[in-house]
């Protein structure tokens, strides 16, 4: 090849110039100027274009293969139909020719011959091959689909690169690295096609596919590009039209699943690649020209200012700035405009509609190093929201290092929005269900701390609501079976399904809150002791301390609203004392109230080796690590029972100067050391760590050498343990001599470790339980946790109001039930268990009335026919006869259910049952009734009670206080559903709408209980499930994991036989109230003080008070008729005290009330005298030494007579 100088260009430019006319002259020009002219590129002598050598390599390409392909066609056609005759005379005559067997059936074909038939071609082997390797549905497959897809955007890229260039220019392919590259590509696309064309079945529509014209198109190009040594970008743009796979490729990876994502992925590819390529084309013919112009009119553009014209033109904006010049340019205009408008005004509304709906919360949650997160779902509301974050995240407990991740198929309304964005820091939202477990991998709930569950209570249908979140719990614990779940349910009868979950542990602190069994727990322990409800439901709800100056009954309520409860472990400095000391000491010195422990058995044999002990009693001692359970305000004021030591907080009078302590940091690093050694011995030999039999000669000597190089100090756990014995000891013993017979042996030796017990002392009965059991009796349910009696038929029960009316109800509790055949089960059962615990004795169960509809309790007496002293009224609590029938003026508890609530739509209207029945009963009004029970002393006995019991004799109630005349007067127990109908309780108070529930006088009083305090239930089971435990334990009479294993079994309780194992479960404590009037404490009631009040309760009787409920009005110098009571939770020591108090205990279980009435529970209407006196611990005299008090038993009268309602 000639090389072209510039001497030969100039003289060329000047020979065009002289001749204008001729047109040979002006095309050296056109190409001097569009080909770029170098001494080292080997161009065409003349500088002609070359674009058609380029463009026909295409077109012979396309053409002839097209060619080649209905050739073959034509040819193959005609071929068969040429030998279509001659094929069926062939095969007639090879059937005619066939050899008959014997009879007379065809010969079988030689077998040479089936397998020449079935031999399959080489052709079809190496087609299936092909097939194969371009198959997405192999691996190699889908890497060379992928492959072939990325290099197709890398040619693109070159060309983006190439556009810069004139269109056709002078190129080495040795120098140009793009050239080489593209290169490279495309013999990569023709071993492609290759495969395609091989494994294309139909060979003619595979020539015509969009993927082979581009190939045709772009590939041959290059290969003319080497031979010449130049570049023409023609139409390598039509490599865009590769972006239509996109959405192939991606759902090929695994990336698209859903067909909203794959709708949008395929509308913005064909959108896009259709905007490239033909902004590509504008780009070719705009920068060469039209030919028949000779390429003269052409307009150097840019490829991106192609694209922005494409663009405006599909718009129909069309600024004009920039235009096309050329014929061909325009032309394509002409018909572009019409279908990219046509796309435009379709696609692009649609792509924003597929963004626009896109889930906003449809991300990934991002687990943060070093905090923890849970996940809530379920019932997702503005209302449940705020009430669980409102607790959850209340600053009295510690730093709150948990992230909640909300997951709801709904997205929140702008109010709940608003909530998330105020708690954005610490809550975030995602959209989705747990029911799909690509959900559930979003929000990482394999690393979740727990995830809790909501149910709505106000839904109408509660086993449909119970079933979806037992559904929850399937597919939660299906996706990730270690995972913690604690989830609502509401109705008692559902908890067992998820029993059968296989990886449901309530040891590993799986727990399910069911509301009807607590809210119905809460309500039978106000029929105990009014008032109860509120205090405990205050116990554990997170509430700010809101401080009045005023001398209302407000200020000492909210005072007690304030604390909550709280679980820490007892110093080592506790060890070996007493459970009272340690109580005693923990109310005095550290201004902490300790209601319970954790109690670790020594008995490997036993179900639960830990137990939660409310208030057990002397017999116990506090073991080394023992969990205690506080009432305080906060969780630092807690601490102090942890860090408390003797040696260096014995003579600090403040609680909040006591820290962690020196010593006590040496003692537990030497103790760590013990603790290891400990774990050598043997648990089941009941002695010391050095006396241990069972511990090996290694750890023995270990143990010395230990002691030798580390000696504890003075300050040690036994050495502080000796010095509070020496405190225990001073204190006098009132135990009766049975009852230190029955505690003997339980103090340790002085050698002995007080961890380390020989026996069980919660598995030692009584000597008179042990004495009096009869085995052939079944008195009690087979856990011993509940009275029990033969099944009984429904009629046997059913009083008429006539009989009712003869009969002799007093200190009973009568149950107002709305419900009809359609209404759902609210579960009576959960209300009558605790009232027929067994750490009652048979004389003072409190007999139950049911007034309502028989058909609803039909459908509940199969739950309730096991249950002793329970009697039916058919009829309505709307009705007064019904009422006046059942001596409601004498009951000791009026409880307001209603089990139609749910099925109303306004709120407002849910509860109108029961505040109609509430309103009813105070409105009546009653004659003394004192008389009324004299003249019916020999009345008719109710179906089911027995006369002998004392209970029911006659002069049942006369000690009472002054009977009832208004119906004002009844403790009554509302149940609502809606807390703002809390309002309409009571027509006097001056409660406003919008107060919380917790701060009306209803709710303080413990005259209505809601569901919704126990909301707060969810957040304090997560921050310590032992609390949950507790609250079952003290609401529900005993109710344990086993007993609800035996109820989903049989769905009924069933009898056992007393064994000493049994009859050992009675001995717990319960909740009572004690009245100041009279008694053993009448003398603190006058001014005294309450923490006198406390020690001596629990010094003598081992009583623990928590609480008290005083008159309302009991604040005002000036007497008041009024008769309502409000909640006063663990006032402090120097608290004083009115004589009207009636003081919140703990009582423990008294062995021999069973034989003498006279016990000190002041029971709803408080009978405390009887004609036997017991010398047991828990038996008060009448009369105590009142010598201290100011007042004399007169005005002590007056101030009973002043009492009316207990």
């Amino acid at each position: 090849a000639n090389h072209l100088s510039l001497d030969a260009s100039s003289s060329s430019s000047s020979s065009s110039s002289s001749s204008s006319s001729s047109s040979s002259v002006h095309e050296p020009k056109m190409d001097a100027l569009i080909i770029p002219v170098t001494m080292e590129v080997p161009c065409d002598s003349r500088g002609q274009r070359m674009w058609w050598a380029f463009l026909a390599s295409s077109m012979v390409t396309f053409f002839g293969g097209l060619f080649i392909i209905l050739l073959w066609r034509t040819l193959k056609y005609l071929w068969t139909v040429c030998c279509h005759c001659g094929g069926k005379t062939k095969e007639a005559q090879k059937i005619n020719n066939g050899s008959t067997q014997a009879d007379g059936t065809l010969k079988p074909v030689d077998e040479k011959e089936e397998a020449v038939a079935a031999e399959v071609g080489w052709m079809t082997s190496v087609k299936d091959w092909a097939g194969v390797m371009i198959s997405a549905q192999t691996l190699t497959g889908r890497v060379l689909v992928v492959l072939v897809f990325a290099l197709s955007i890398g040619a693109l890229v070159i060309y983006f690169i190439d556009s810069s260039n004139p269109i056709e220019s002078c190129q080495n392919f040795y120098k140009d690295f793009t050239l080489q590259i593209d290169m490279a590509f495309n013999v990569f696309f023709l071993l492609y096609f290759g495969l395609r064309f091989i494994a294309a079945n139909d060979k003619l529509w595979f020539w015509l596919e969009v993927n082979s014209v581009v190939d045709f198109f772009t590939v041959p190009p290059v290969f003319v590009s080497v031979y010449l040594n130049r570049s023409w970008l023609g139409l390598r743009f039509l490599r865009a039209l590769r972006l239509i796979q996109f959405s192939e490729i991606l759902q090929f990876l695994n990336i698209l699943k859903t067909s909203n994502s794959i709708k949008l992925v395929n509308l913005l590819s064909i959108f896009i690649s259709t905007w490239l390529t033909a902004a590509g084309f504008i780009h070719l013919v705009e920068n060469s020209g039209d030919p028949w112009e000779n390429f003269q009119n052409n307009q150097a553009l840019t490829y991106w200012e192609c694209v922005y014209l494409l663009m405006v033109t599909m718009s129909t904006v069309g600024y004009g700035d920039v235009y096309a010049k050329t014929t061909l340019g325009r032309l394509f205009m002409v018909f572009f405009i019409l279908g990219g408008l046509a796309m435009f005004a379709s696609y692009v509304p649609e792509i924003i509609e597929l963004i626009g709906n896109r889930k906003k919360y449809g991300g990934s949650y991002s687990a943060v190093s070093g905090r923890k997160h849970i996940v809530v779902c379920g019932h997702i509301t503005l209302e449940s929201v705020s009430n669980f974050l409102k607790d959850f995240l209340h600053k009295d407990r510690d730093d709150v290092n948990v992230e909640i991740v909300f997951l709801h198929n709904i997205s929140p309304n702008l109010e709940l929005e608003a909530l998330f964005k105020r708690h954005f820091t610490q809550v975030e939202f995602y959209q989705g269900s747990v029911l799909n477990p690509h959900d559930l991998a979003r929000v990482k709930i394999e690393s979740a701390d727990a995830c809790l569950i909501l149910a709505n209570k106000y839904c109408a249908d509660p086993d449909a609501e119970d079933a979806s979140n037992i559904m929850r719990v399937i597919s939660i614990k299906n996706y990730h079976p270690k995972i913690r779940i604690i989830t609502q349910m509401l109705q008692y009868h559902n908890k067992a399904h998820l029993l059968n979950i296989p990886s449901w542990n309530w040891k590993e602190g799986d727990d399910a809150i069911c509301l009807a069994e607590l809210k119905l727990g809460f309500i039978a322990q106000s029929c105990l002791a009014q008032g109860l409800s509120t205090m405990l439901a205050n116990l554990f709800s997170m509430r700010s301390f809101i401080k009045i100056e005023e001398d209302t009954w407000q200020k000492y309520y909210l005072e007690g609203v304030s604390n909550e409860m709280y679980t820490e472990y007892l110093s080592s400095a506790f060890v070996g004392l007493s459970f009272p000391t340690v109580c005693e000491l923990c109310f005095v010195k550290l201004k902490l109230l300790m209601i319970a422990i954790e109690y670790k058995s020594a008995n490997r044999e036993s179900r639960s080796r830990k137990r939660i002990l409310i208030n057990p009693g002397n017999h116990l001692k506090i073991q080394e690590g023992t969990l205690g359970f506080f009432i305080a305000s906060d969780a630092k004021e807690v601490k102090r029972a942890f860090f408390y030591c003797k040696a260096c907080h014995d003579d600090i009078t403040d609680p909040k100067r006591i820290k962690k302590c020196g010593c006590k940091r040496l003692i537990y690093s030497k103790m760590s050391i013990y603790k290891r050694m400990r774990r050598a011995c043997c648990f089941d030999c009941g002695r010391s760590e050095r006396d241990c039999s069972c511990m090996s000669g290694r750890v023995r000597g270990n143990m010395d050498t230990l002691e030798r190089a580390f000696p504890l100090s003075s300050v040690s756990v036994n050495d502080c343990s000796t010095s509070f014995r020496a405190f225990e000891d001073e204190q006098p013993s009132t135990l009766s001599p049975k009852k230190k017979q029955r505690n003997g042996g339980m103090r340790n030796s002085p050698n002995s470790s007080p961890k380390l017990m020989r026996h069980d002392p919660l598995l030692i009965p009584g000597n008179d339980q042990i004495d009096n059991m009869d085995s052939n009796v079944k008195k009690y349910d087979s856990t011993g946790m509940f009275h029990w009696c033969a099944p009984k038929e429904i009629e046997k029960v059913i009083l008429t109001r006539s009989e009712a009316a003869m009969t002799v109800l007093s200190g009973h509790v009568v149950v107002c039930i709305f419900g009809d055949v359609s209404s759902a089960l609210i579960g009576l059962r959960n209300l009558v268990m605790p009232l027929r615990a067994s750490n009652f004795h048979y004389h003072e169960l409190k007999h139950i009335v049911f007034v309502g509809s028989i058909e609803y309790l039909k459908r509940e007496w199969e739950t309730l026919h096991n249950f002793p002293k329970v009697s039916i009224l058919p009829g309505t609590p709307l009705s007064r006869a019904d009422l006046r029938a059942v001596n409601i003026n004498l009951c000791d508890m009026c409880v307001i259910l209603s089990a139609n609530q749910n099925n109303i739509d306004d709120t407002s209207l849910q509860d109108k049952e029961c505040i109609l029945a509430s309103l009813n009963i105070k409105s009546m009004q009653f004659d003394d009734s004192i008389g009324v029970l004299q003249a019916n002393s020999q009345g008719f006995t109710p179906p089911g009670m027995d006369r002998s019991s004392p209970d029911n004799s006659p002069v049942h109630g006369m000690l009472r206080q002054p009977s009832i005349t208004t119906g004002v007067n009844i403790p009554i127990i509302t149940e609502l559903v809606n807390d703002t109908n809390v309002q309409f309780l009571d027509q006097d108070d001056d409660d406003d709408p919008d107060t919380e529930l917790y701060l009306t006088q209803p709710f303080a009083c413990g005259t209505a209980f809601a569901v919704s305090v126990l909301d707060s239930l969810m957040s304090a089971t997560y921050f310590n499930d032992n609390i949950l435990t507790l609250i079952r334990t003290l609401v529900t009479g005993g109710a344990t994991p086993e007993l609800e294993a035996l109820i989903a079994e049989e769905n009924a309780l069933r009898g056992g036989y007393s064994t000493p194992q049994t009859l050992a479960n009675r001995d717990r404590c319960r909740v009572a109230q004690l009245a100041l009037l009279d008694g053993p404490f009448a003398d603190l009631g006058d001014g005294g003080c309450y923490g006198d009040l406390f020690c001596k309760a629990l010094k003598t009787y081992n009583m623990l008070c928590f609480g008290i409920y005083r008159l309302r009005d009991a604040h005002l110098s000036t007497p008041s008729q009024c008769t309502k009571r409000y909640v006063i939770t663990n006032p402090p020591y120097e608290f004083e005290l009115v004589p009207t108090d009636l003081i919140f205990c703990l009582m423990q279980f008294d062995h021999n009330a069973g034989q003498s009435r006279a016990s000190l529970s002041h029971s709803s209407h408080s009978s405390q005298s009887s004609s036997k006196k017991s010398s047991s611990v828990h038996s008060i005299p009448s009369t105590a030494n009142r010598q201290n008090r100011p007042k004399s038993r007169e005005s002590r009268d007056k101030q009973k007579k002043e009492m009316v309602y207990r």
